[in-house]
């Protein structure tokens, strides 16, 4: 893990070492763009046989048509074989995603100004919903707890899961969140771009949706980024990453164990520390060494230490709060004395976590908030997946008399200004009634 010591470089060097991470591409090829492209288009195209078909190239799945959507008997009989204790904790987590969700509901509003206008807004979820699960190497249930309980919550209609076939073997993790946190009606056992597309334009199959959301690799990644605008998606996501502002005070394992935590999601992922003291930057380094030789994933973990972690030692608190809001981390942890000093300072990070007890693997699977988080320094502009990610929001107006004529004399002169004179002409013949 590379110590830069700011102390004595200066923070502007920390600076340019992260912005030079940072890229406008997805870390794909113009060509891989050009293939992304292609079976978006075939999809587009050839409707279900292209999804069979790609689904067979890239998943390795003989589908037949009757067999991309799961229905409810298969998805019961998927969901079935494993502990009690498994299914209590993922309702356990689904009723803390619902809880915490349902206080952040929006309510319609208006008021009446002096003319006797009506203003307001008006919230409306979202008809229809994809959640993109990935799958592959891993199971992931967590991210339909993270997705769906929200879209729900939301009041959307209609909640679509898709994921690769690999997701819907028996016992599949996958199908008991589905079961458990209820409001999903329609299942498919397709992935990658194809999948994407499939849910952007429909097939004979697979009902299209308006909105895809969920986390998923670089290439369905893309995908989402080449569809949007004709469907919305929730973010362009790139690896996941942390920040944990260390002064010592937390035991330094917890802090290693953290950063561990992070890095075993791939290769890609980004652990990232800032101290205050050389000894304590070392103790953490020391500490992830330990703690790697245990993990069963510490081949990924030590790449994606070794390639992408940074301990940063920083000279003051202000400091370290203006570091931090440079990375502007998808996830921040603060282990230091006062963790609610620099919890109140920070403007950029998609989710703090405050003090020690507060480690953000409870943050992926259980404490309430989304786990779809901005990512790459996206969180100075951007927000984690919530209700407001699946609605709308409708402007109210309804002019009194007075109004129109009262403010209509105001617009037209600014409508004339603009040359718009159809606009004019249309407010001044409601003041003339």
């Amino acid at each position: 893990m590379k110590i830069i010591n700011i102390v004595k470089d200066g923070i502007e060097r920390a600076k340019k070492e992260l912005i030079k991470e940072r890229s406008l591409s997805s870390g794909l090829s113009s060509e891989d763009e050009k293939r992304v492209l292609k079976i978006i288009e075939d999809v587009k195209e050839g409707g279900d046989d292209a999804l069979i078909r790609y689904t067979e190239k890239f998943d390795g799945e003989v589908l037949t048509t009757d067999r991309i959507a799961v229905d409810e008997n298969e998805l019961n009989e998927l969901a079935a074989g494993f502990s009690e204790n498994f299914y209590r904790a993922i309702k356990v987590a689904s009723d803390r995603v619902e809880a915490f969700h349902t206080r952040a509901v929006p309510h319609d509003w208006s008021y009446i100004d002096e003319y006797g206008d009506l203003l307001g807004q008006k919230y409306t979820p979202v008809e229809s919903v994809g959640i993109y699960v990935p799958g592959g190497k891993a199971s992931y249930p967590s991210t339909v707890v993270m997705t769906a309980v929200i879209a729900r919550v939301a009041g959307v209609k209609r909640i679509a899961v898709i994921s690769p076939p690999s997701s819907f073997v028996r016992p599949s993790a996958v199908a008991a969140a589905i079961k458990t946190v209820g409001g999903v009606t329609d299942v498919y056992r397709i992935g990658g771009v194809q999948g994407i597309a499939a849910l952007a334009f429909g097939t004979k199959s697979v009902r299209k949706v308006d909105k895809i959301v969920g986390p998923g690799n670089v290439y369905v990644t893309m995908a989402k980024k080449l569809l949007y605008g004709y469907i919305d998606i929730d973010m362009i996501a790139g690896p996941s990453e942390v920040l944990v502002i260390a002064d010592g005070s937390v035991d330094v394992e917890s802090t290693a164990a953290d950063l561990i935590a992070q890095a075993e999601h791939d290769e890609a992922a980004k652990p990232l520390c800032i101290t205050f003291d050389e000894k304590v930057a070392e103790d953490i380094v020391k500490g992830i060494d330990r703690l790697l030789s245990e993990n069963p994933r510490r081949d990924i973990a030590k790449k994606s230490i070794e390639n992408n972690g940074f301990i940063f030692i920083v000279e003051s608190p202000e400091q370290a709060v203006e570091l931090a809001d440079t990375i502007a981390p998808e996830h921040l942890e603060i282990h230091t004395e006062n963790p609610r000093y620099f919890a109140n300072r920070i403007r950029n990070a998609g989710a703090i976590f405050i003090g020690g007890d507060s480690a953000e693997a409870f943050g992926d699977y259980i404490s309430g908030p989304s786990h779809v988080l901005p990512t790459g320094g996206t969180a100075r502009f951007f927000s984690p997946l919530n209700v407001l990610s699946f609605m709308k929001i409708s402007s109210i107006v309804e002019m009194s008399k007075l109004g129109s004529r009262i403010l209509g004399a105001n617009a037209s002169i600014i409508a004339e200004l603009e040359g718009l004179y159809g606009h004019k002409k249309s407010i001044e013949l409601r003041g003339e009634r």
